[in-house]
């Protein structure tokens, strides 16, 4: 068949859209994890690799390594893993201690670990992204209803819902973007119990679901709530 100026776009659309249907309706997906041998990342990389083909990215563990703090290792990470049709990252770290010992550098372990590591994952990555692919990002229940010694993490777990309702509106080729937000899970209640008194622990498999939402759903733009409390 010739391809002609007239009709390549519009069958190249429809290839496309055939390609995004299939994956929509059950066709295997390529899927990088990053933080996908943690606590929660183990039990998502541990779901998705029934169906599809799972790349874990970690610091130290996992088929390939990956340091957030730094945008080279974040293009290093996508060069070897090459193009992939979802990214779901778990991954990031701030520092939690009470407001008056924090100086200006413990913020900034935040600031350049789990916001702008996750905004890196996405400004560098949407050019692995496959056309109708998506990015899954990760905060958690504390920028809405923080706890004590939290001012850091609930400022950046803020910021990145902020990002993610905003480059939605920006992200082209049908990419998708949301945020899973988790309350205490099940699976970390032996270290942080006693920084959330009374809050209900989340199953695992509810919070696995908020990623399933995300990734095998249609929705972009979201805060994907995995809590029944505060």
């Amino acid at each position: 068949m010739i391809l002609t100026g007239l009709n390549y776009p519009s069958i190249v659309n429809v290839i496309i859209q055939k390609n995004s249907l299939k994956k929509k309706n059950g066709g295997t997906m390529k899927i990088l994890i990053i933080g996908g041998s943690g606590t929660i990342g183990k039990k998502v990389s541990t779901h998705f690799s029934k169906k599809h083909t799972v790349i874990v990215a970690a610091r130290h563990s996992g088929d390939v390594a990956v340091d957030m703090t730094d945008s080279q290792s974040i293009e290093t990470m996508f060069q070897s893993v090459g193009n992939v049709d979802a990214v779901v990252c778990i991954a990031g770290d701030a520092k939690w201690a009470a407001f008056d010992t924090m100086t200006e550098e413990d913020f900034y372990i935040g600031l350049k670990s789990k916001l702008m590591g996750q905004v890196n994952v996405v400004r560098i990555g949407r050019n692995y992204l496959n056309d109708g692919g998506s990015f899954t990002l990760s905060t958690g229940i504390l920028a809405e209803h923080p706890v004590d010694f939290t001012s850091s993490a609930a400022m950046v777990n803020g910021g990145i819902h902020s990002f993610v309702k905003a480059v939605s509106l920006e992200l082209k080729n049908g990419m998708r973007i949301n945020v899973v937000s988790s309350g205490l899970v099940e699976d970390a209640v032996e270290k942080y119990e006693a920084y959330f008194p009374g809050h209900n622990p989340i199953p695992m498999k509810k919070v696995v679901n908020g990623y399933v939402k995300s990734v095998e759903g249609k929705a972009t733009g979201e805060i994907i709530r995995m809590y029944d409390n505060c």
